[in-house]
């Protein structure tokens, strides 16, 4: 067989890939704890679960509209003037399974051989592997752990050229919890105004977890760039429905029905009984949201004290999402080395930085979306780890 070249353009998520070897491990009865994957550990609200059901048993068992049912991409707009203070059209809308779908239709809307697509370095590892895969040429944006893993708003915008089509931005962050400071957002987006042409796909799927008081500054409450922008967010993170496979995105007016069309083409709809679920959860109670993120912030608190007191490690303490990404230069082991002597030897399953780009190394990422008990079980053996090593 012949496959098309294209194929090799594409890269991986090591999340899965460490997740694969954990599961093996533990298979041959190891014990492992998790703190890889960027999953919340807590179930679906019962409420959400129940409006699935409720769906499945009401009969919503076919196709739906390409770009989701009217009531919740209603459900969206109504969400994000409540939350962004932006207005929207529920037609600009387009429900997904995932939001991985988002960053790969804005890649193949915008991206072609001669083309130039920015993304952040530490960054989710898929937005290179999209931009690649479309032809594109990837320039990374770098993140500065001493600036809190926030891009400079002037290198940004130095790094724009006369191909550059689409920059991809992700505040809160992962893998780095690092969150965009508002002052360097507004210097971005008045920069941008000189460079009409270049659109903005903003990844705000963490903008529910944000700590000490910070608010989320979405880049679509900007009405100067406003047309240009593209949203992602979704449900995963939130209300912790990782397997449900649902997401959304807001895009401009100008390319509404080319992404319809890439729906239509790529998966048909998202299946209908999640959309009912989804619906209930934008709209229901919103306790188990503000349980979860009091879970999270302890035990941000926790992990980075922790992380702290670890000879060769440096942690700051992550602003947002549920990652928290030391600086581990001081172990005088890369960060792969280090990554796989803790699944290995400790048990211990983390991602090494330079699974989101060349500015990873030194780095090393860690979920705190497990318990309290697992976390603090993780930094015993990670001091054991070390301390054999000498």
């Amino acid at each position: 067989m012949h496959i098309a070249k294209r194929i090799s353009r594409l890269g991986t998520e090591s999340a899965f890939e460490v997740l694969a070897r954990a599961k093996a491990l533990e298979a041959k009865g190891r014990s492992i704890i998790n703190l890889g994957i960027g999953q919340p550990d807590f179930r679906t609200p019962d409420n959400i679960v129940e409006a699935g059901r409720k769906a499945l048993a009401d009969g919503h068992h076919g196709y739906t509209p390409a770009n989701g049912i009217l009531p919740l991409r209603e459900a969206v707009a109504a969400d994000i003037e409540l939350r962004r203070g932006v207005t929207i059209d529920p037609d600009d809308v387009l429900i997904v399974p995932g939001g991985k779908v988002t960053m790969f239709f804005a890649a193949l809307l915008f991206g072609e051989a001669g083309a130039e697509i920015m993304y952040p370095d530490p960054g989710f590892p898929i937005y290179r592997s999209a931009i690649e895969f479309s032809g594109a040429t990837a320039v990374p944006i770098p993140l500065y752990e001493e600036n809190g893993f926030s891009f400079s708003a002037e290198e940004v915008l130095s790094k724009i050229t006369p191909s550059t089509r689409l920059i991809m931005l992700n505040s809160p962050a992962n893998p780095t919890g690092g969150v965009v400071p508002k002052e360097e957002i507004d210097k971005l987006v008045a920069g941008l105004e000189a460079h009409p042409d270049v659109a903005i796909m903003s990844d705000e799927i963490y903008s529910r977890l944000v700590y000490d008081g910070r608010e989320h500054v979405s880049l679509l409450s900007y009405p100067s760039i406003r047309e240009r922008v593209i949203l992602l967010d979704g449900w995963s993170k939130t209300y912790a429905m990782t397997g449900w496979r649902i997401g959304y995105s807001v895009w401009p007016k100008a390319v509404v029905e080319a992404v319809n069309r890439l729906a239509i083409n790529d998966h048909s709809c998202v299946n209908a009984a999640t959309q009912f679920a989804a619906m209930e959860a934008l709209t229901g109670p919103q306790d188990s949201v503000d349980t979860m993120w009091r879970a999270f912030d302890e035990r941000r608190k926790i992990i980075t004290q922790e992380l702290n007191q670890i000879d060769g490690f440096r942690c700051a303490e992550p602003a947002g999402a549920f990652y928290a990404m030391p600086n581990i230069e001081g172990t005088g082991m890369t960060a792969r080395e280090l990554q796989d002597g803790l699944l290995e030897e400790a048990g211990v399953a983390t991602i090494a930085g330079t699974s989101f780009g060349v500015y990873g190394e030194g780095l090393i990422r860690f979920s705190y979306a497990a318990s309290t008990e697992q976390i603090l079980e993780s930094m015993e053996r990670i001091r054991a780890f070390l301390a054999a090593r000498g």
